[in-house]
């Protein structure tokens, strides 16, 4: 395939929608850029080429210009020392430069409108090939978090398996236990501990009764 056939073919593509249609777009893109790339590098060999040939043909415009103006500057003096053959002479010379002039003048012109058309083409396809490389970054982004999801999904579904509920609840039942064994420990003593508080209590009362006991029989002792 032609540089130039690669060239229309690349820029006339519609990159998104080949990689919606795509198995592997990632692939697939890797394979455009590929192909810009190596049809970029021949645009731009081929246009320095034509570049240099510009440069040459305008050089050999000049020297037929300078030829040109030589014979005629020769017939001149050739009229005026009378010498007319010479001067025909001079002229014919002349006028063969002035057509080599002009035929290289068009050529020029061919070679700076060839020049002017692969430099177009060049910045056509660098733009094509900036558009393709941030596909392929969009692309690459949008792996990424496709593999992070999966992994997460991933993660979720085994928190979600029976056996990790299993050892949630063997947990959970631990420490139940651990508690309830805290709280045993603890029950005893405190059971105790109201015991002797409500001891203290029936002291008192005792104590307050045996008082009013000994007041009243003191009292009767008295009167007797």
């Amino acid at each position: 395939m032609g540089i130039f056939t690669r060239f229309r073919d690349i820029v006339s593509s519609n990159i998104n929608s080949m990689l919606d249609r795509a198995e592997d777009p990632e692939k697939l893109i890797r394979l455009m850029i590929r192909e810009m790339e190596d049809t970029l590098v021949e645009l731009k060999s081929a246009c320095a080429a034509v570049m240099a040939e510009t440069k040459k043909v305008q050089r050999q415009r000049d020297e037929a210009g300078a030829r040109q103006r030589f014979w005629a500057g020769k017939a001149e003096l050739a009229v005026g020392k009378g010498r007319d053959d010479l001067a025909r002479e001079a002229l014919v010379e002349k006028r063969r430069y002035q057509q080599r002039e002009e035929s290289l003048d068009q050529e020029l012109r061919d070679h700076q409108s060839l020049c002017d058309q692969y430099q177009e083409d060049i910045r056509q396809l660098e733009e094509k090939l900036k558009a393709a490389r941030e596909k392929q970054r969009m692309l690459v982004q949008r792996h990424i978090h496709a593999e992070r999801k999966r992994r997460a999904q991933e993660d979720i579904r085994r928190i979600d398996s029976t056996e990790t509920l299993f050892k949630f609840d063997e947990l959970e039942n631990r420490i139940e236990r651990m508690e309830a064994e805290a709280d045993l420990v603890n029950f005893g003593r405190t059971h105790d501990l109201e015991n002797q508080l409500d001891g203290l209590l029936l002291d008192e009362d005792i104590e307050r009764e045996l008082e009013a006991l000994k007041a009243s029989r003191s009292g009767v002792d008295k009167t007797a």
